[in-house]
């Protein structure tokens, strides 16, 4: 798995997994009991946003690293995964 290709999945995963983090410790106004004249109630107090970007980061890194290790050294490829899962390619007919 060359950089180039590291990279993409790195964007990827690191893209889905802040989906999955950004619901991590939300509190809106409403839920504060105080709701500004102006802003919607569900809207979140304090985001944390630079806290979720470091959590999605160490994540993204780690499901990389799994995958990484399982194409590089376990040797999991499309193949595997074909026969693992008895996929048959569609006839040409």
């Amino acid at each position: 798995m060359n950089a180039l290709t590291l990279s993409a999945v790195f964007f990827i995963v690191w893209w889905i997994v802040l989906f999955a983090v950004l619901p991590w410790g939300v509190r809106t106004h409403d839920e504060d009991k105080d709701v500004i004249l102006g802003t919607a109630p569900s809207a979140p107090v304090r985001p944390m946003l630079v806290r979720k970007a470091l959590a999605t980061t160490v994540v993204a890194a780690i499901v990389v690293a799994l995958i990484w290790y399982g194409v590089e050294i376990l040797g999991f490829d499309l193949d595997w995964a074909a026969e693992r899962f008895r996929v048959r390619p569609a006839s040409g007919q």
